[in-house]
């Protein structure tokens, strides 16, 4: 994940690898840069949510067509969790209130965030597999896998809010 912002810095046009001779310009420039890696790590983040999202809904659909409509409840309730957990994640502020404005970051400091966003696609991609374990209608009872998503999903809302915290620690630990 930390390659990410070298690897943009590295992509920068002509012009704007001039205005880095520019004295407090470069600053500006890594802070700009920094903004949409982060806005790029979250929107890959909500991305995945939101298709977890789809498939969650096509079994649903599957038990619906199905006639088994008992379950419907719990689909229908991780449906809404990852529908907040995306939103949470697409629309939070870039960089939380300015993280990248006055703070100069330390590179461990800075791996320490992207090591938590790095996690986070890792939980991601473990309640991905829960929900592709639920079994399809007539194929075994589908309540343990969806409680099972739903409790992992809840945890991954808690270590999301938690996330402001990672940012904090950054913070104060650079100043």
């Amino acid at each position: 994940m930390s390659g990410g912002f070298e690897e943009a810095r590295e992509r920068r046009n002509w012009l704007e690898r001039l205005g880095e001779k520019i004295p407090g310009f470069r600053g500006f420039q890594d802070r700009q840069l920094r903004r949409q890696v982060d806005k790029l790590q979250r929107e890959h983040l909500a991305q995945e949510v939101s298709r977890m999202k789809v498939a969650v809904r096509g079994k649903a659909r599957s038990y619906t067509d199905a006639g088994q409509i008992g379950l419907l409840h719990l689909f229908d309730r991780l449906d809404r969790k990852l529908d907040g957990l995306a939103q949470a994640i697409r629309f939070a502020d870039y960089g939380f209130s300015g993280i990248f404005d006055v703070v100069k970051f330390r590179e461990e400091e800075l791996e320490k965030l992207y090591q938590f966003d790095l996690s986070l696609l890792d939980d991601l991609s473990h309640l991905s597999g829960d929900l592709a374990a639920v079994p399809l209608p007539g194929q075994g009872d589908a309540r343990d896998g969806l409680e099972q998503a739903a409790r992992r999903l809840e945890l991954l809302e808690e270590k999301w809010s938690g996330r402001k915290n990672v940012i904090s620690d950054v913070v104060k630990a650079s100043s």
